[in-house]
């Protein structure tokens, strides 16, 4: 199963070579959900997808597609948000002038949601 969610990236580590062969390269974004909390995700890419992240920068708006990735070992449990593509949000006028018009309603209805929880 595939997931997406759209962010500004916040961090973009080097990659890193485990083992003779394996690639991992890690970023982190702050994801737009509209919530009323700062919401920064931790991704994963590995072997030849670490140079997905070569053409981004800090602060760039991006969407991202992964899977989650789950294993045992030794009785502990992980997991792993897997980036497999990365797409540059687009930063011209026009749609961002138009973004801002259809994401009002949605964070809404999350903050009315959110005040009828017990805690």
């Amino acid at each position: 199963m595939s997931y997406e969610i759209t962010g500004v990236i916040v961090k973009i580590n080097e990659t890193e070579t485990k083992g003779e062969s394996f690639r991992v390269r890690d970023f982190v974004i702050k994801a737009n959900d509209g919530g009323p909390y700062d919401n920064f995700v931790s991704f994963q890419t590995t072997q030849d997808r670490t140079a997905l992240m070569d053409d981004h920068n800090e602060g760039d708006e991006i969407k991202v597609h992964f899977d989650i990735r789950g294993r045992q070992w030794q009785e502990k449990y992980f997991q792993n948000l897997n980036a497999w593509r990365i797409e540059k949000v687009s930063s011209a006028a026009e749609p961002s002038e138009t973004a801002p018009a259809a994401a009002a309603p949605k964070a809404e209805p999350v903050a009315e949601a959110s005040s009828d929880l017990p805690f």
